[in-house]
């Protein structure tokens, strides 16, 4: 038996080596999931949701069953873009630059790398933020 938010082990597996490769992130539990942060700033948030426990998220991604979502910031200038692209993207409405994804199947890990380390980017110091490069691709 699972506890509600548990994530796939083999999600974390490739979550994991993105966030750890960006300067001074640790991962913690969530309040369902688990976090990376920079400092006490949430970059990443991954969870998955049960439609009948976690309601705002699930009408937020529009899924009716169980589904692993990511969550993460992004910049106001490219969420149009990613909102124009679909499924596997939606917006929450917790903040203007909060941004979801559902991760399946076919989720494209270079592109998630990416995503994660923008996100980094607009929360980390600026000090930081200038240290890290492109995104590595992940191990296939």
């Amino acid at each position: 038996m699972t506890a509600p938010g548990d994530v796939p082990p083999e999600v974390l597996d490739r979550l994991r080596p993105i966030c750890r490769e960006l300067p001074e992130t640790y991962e913690e539990p969530a309040w369902v999931g688990t976090r990376w942060r920079i400092r006490k700033r949430t970059f990443a948030h991954v969870l998955t949701v049960d439609p009948d426990r976690q309601v705002a998220h699930a009408r937020a991604a529009e899924v009716d069953q169980p589904a692993c979502l990511l969550i993460f910031r992004s910049p106001p200038d490219e969420i149009a873009g990613l909102l124009g692209c679909g499924h596997p993207f939606y917006k929450p409405e917790w903040g203007p630059t909060v941004m979801g994804m559902v991760l399946d199947a076919d989720t494209g890990w270079e592109e998630v790398a990416e995503l994660l380390t923008e996100s980094y980017r607009m929360l980390a110091p600026k000090r930081l933020a200038a240290l890290v490069g492109p995104p590595t691709p992940p191990i296939a």
